[in-house]
């Protein structure tokens, strides 16, 4: 699919369960629910301004009727 999104650049180092260091790079907030099949968003890539990157975080905020107002995903 291609979608718009409001995409902020950020840098931040975590410590994963396997004690492997992770930079996540950036977040991407689309409107509306973008994988309504899915109940989660998780794994996969998407392309940013020409970048390939990697999803490592993906969230659907809900609201309180339990619709999708919009999804966050972290990528690196």
């Amino acid at each position: 699919m291609e979608l718009k999104c409001n995409f902020q650049d950020k840098a931040k180092t975590i410590l994963t369960a396997e004690k492997k260091l992770v930079q996540i790079t950036g977040t991407a907030l689309f409107t509306g629910d973008i994988a309504p099949s899915f109940p989660t968003l998780s794994g996969g890539t998407v392309i940013i301004f020409g970048e390939e990157r990697r999803i490592e975080q993906g969230m659907k905020a809900r609201n309180p009727d339990g619709t999708v107002n919009f999804c966050q995903l972290e990528v690196v």
